[in-house]
């Protein structure tokens, strides 16, 4: 149908949300009118994300009722016999983050479903925490991570706790698509449905267990002298993060009273990524008058954390999530005396390979998974089951970590204690981060990494983003550097191509629209459109003997492949 016809179909609704209405009224941007219209808001493996407002393209409680009705519809054909344990809710600070939570737990009341909303907002790994701690169902968090005020997000969870991925996220997808009329959904509200006890309120009891849960992951470090600034970027980390800090001992921790309180315009950072060194600000300039050791901020939904540490010299060093992976992998493995013979780490297909070298040095066993952390959640389950391997540690690239089997999804909570730990560690040795850093470039190469996200908005950028893909995927690449191209894979046809010996293999993981290249000297770079942003994502990673090295092949490879994208 058309787009205009859709906004006049909307328009001709009764009953359709007041402030929508006023929205859709006011809207005079033919373009904007046509984005809001011409494609319904697509719902990847993980969830949905986009713009907050009226639209088959937006975020609104019609396309939450529709996502959440299609959950249930899913629920009630496969998870049948634990349905009655529920579906656990969670939020984060965002706009309407609360008003879509409600929706969904009034869709899923309806339904039959047991809905545990909790009280106020929390950070995701409570929620995948919770999931498990309740034997539910499934789960669902309303957050759009990083991105700006002017969006929110769906994201749903499995009886694991982990994000539903594969076939299970496919046959849900499937149930969402029949939900053909967003407009006569049966719902009830919040009210009807505490009273009725289907929907039941999740709060302090389930905190305490979490905190417990991650703690016990932690080596409690009462007579630590750090001090750390801590910022939660108006998110959900604030009270988790501190109260698991304040239990394990550390007591010198200043929040950043200005990033503190939940704040959906997220004012003093428009782009609240704890990947942006600009949302530190203010952490830097407080860490800079307490003389603290160490800075740490998590995202709005406290599932990320980004590290800032002072060096030698008393300067603030920004580490990667490259970095601060790799350094928690070594910290992590040599400090932990009880750790199982068939430990394993696993990380991302975008995610340097320094952190691999450094797990199997210590003897742990690494595995490779696609990239976003519902893969490794998904693989940490098998292994639970198989026994073939103990997950012990996972990671990937954008500044998303777990250790431990409290949770199915990155850990903000559990990574932001073993930063503290890693640090103080360091700390009493009269090393800094960096020193620690420094020492594992010295012994296992120099590492840097590098990501360029391309924003191709609407139609034309859909449009865009596929002939680049297409452009690559048939693409004779010459090498760079002296670096020579031994491996290409391919992961949408799930092909490796070895250069070397003229051999094809199959790529043992699901299907997905990745390209990787990849050099004899371990350097690499891959393209992935992004499964829930208008974005192109390519990713470097650049080995070399010394940083200077490393930086310099890095500036060659990415002007490469930019006059390759835009030639």
């Amino acid at each position: 149908m058309d787009y205009k016809k859709i906004r006049e179909l909307w328009l001709s609704q009764s009953n359709l949300d007041q402030g929508l209405r006023q929205e859709l009224e006011n809207l005079t941007d033919e373009k904007e009118i046509e984005d809001c219209f011409y494609t319904d808001l697509e719902f990847g493996t993980g969830g949905m994300r986009g713009k907050i407002g009226p639209g088959t393209n937006r975020m609104n409680i019609y396309t939450v009722a529709k996502a959440t009705r299609g959950f249930g519809q899913y629920l009630l054909k496969k998870n049948i016999q634990n349905c009655e344990k529920g579906v656990v809710i969670a939020y984060d600070s965002r706009h309407k983050s609360r008003e879509f939570a409600e929706t969904a737990a009034g869709v899923l009341g309806k339904m039959g479903l047991m809905a545990y909303l909790f009280e106020e907002l929390r950070p995701t790994p409570e929620l995948s925490f919770a999931v498990r701690q309740l034997n539910a169902a499934g789960g669902i968090v309303i957050t759009a991570s990083h991105n700006p005020k002017e969006y929110n997000g769906y994201k749903v969870y499995g009886p694991d706790g982990g994000q539903m991925v594969t076939e299970s996220a496919d046959a849900l997808i499937a149930e969402i698509a029949t939900v053909k009329d967003s407009f006569d959904i049966p719902t009830m509200t919040l009210k009807e449905g505490l009273n009725q006890g289907i929907i039941a309120m999740v709060g302090e009891k389930m905190d305490l267990a979490f905190s417990k849960a991650v703690e016990s992951v932690c080596l409690p470090n009462p007579d630590s002298q750090l001090k750390v600034v801590f910022t939660p970027l108006h998110g959900a980390g604030n009270k988790p993060v501190r109260r698991v800090l304040s239990d394990l001992g550390y007591q010198d921790v200043f929040v950043v009273k200005e990033q503190e309180l939940p704040d959906g315009d997220f004012t003093t950072a428009p782009y609240p990524n704890p990947e942006d060194p600009a949302v530190f600000t203010l952490a830097i300039k407080l860490a800079q008058e307490k003389d603290a050791d160490l800075i740490i901020g998590t995202d709005p939904d406290g599932d990320r954390v980004g590290v800032i540490a002072k060096d030698a010299k008393g300067e603030y060093v920004f580490f990667t999530g490259n970095q601060t992976g790799a350094l928690l992998v070594d910290y992590y493995l040599k400090t932990r005396t009880d750790l199982p013979e068939n430990k394993l780490v696993v990380k991302t297909i975008v995610t340097s390979e320094l952190g691999g070298i450094v797990a199997k040095s210590h003897g742990a066993a690494v595995m490779d998974v696609l990239t976003g952390f519902k893969y490794i959640g998904e693989l940490a389950t098998e292994l639970e089951n198989t026994k073939e391997y103990t997950f012990v540690f996972g990671y990937e690239e954008s500044y998303g970590y777990l250790a431990g089997n409290h949770a199915r999804d990155k850990d903000a909570v559990v990574a932001s204690a073993l930063v503290c730990e890693m640090t103080d560690y360091y700390k009493k040795q009269g090393l800094t981060l960096q020193d620690a850093l420094i020492a594992l470039y010295e012994k296992h190469g120099y590492f840097v990494e590098d990501v360029m996200a391309l924003t191709l908005e609407g139609i034309t950028g859909k449009a865009k983003i596929i002939e680049i893909m297409e452009k690559f995927r048939t693409l004779n690449f010459p090498g760079f550097a002296n670096a020579k191209l031994v491996k290409f894979n391919d992961y949408q046809t799930r092909v490796s191509d070895d250069l070397v010996n003229a051999r094809k293999t199959e790529i043992e993981l699901p299907e997905s629209n990745v390209l990787k290249f990849i050099f004899d000297d371990y350097s690499w770079f891959a393209l992935r459109p992004s499964g829930t942003e208008p974005k192109l994502k390519i990713y470097f990673s650049v080995t070399g003997k010394t940083a200077e090295e490393a930086e310099e092949k890095k500036a060659i490879l990415k002007q490469l492949v930019t006059e390759l994208i835009n030639g």
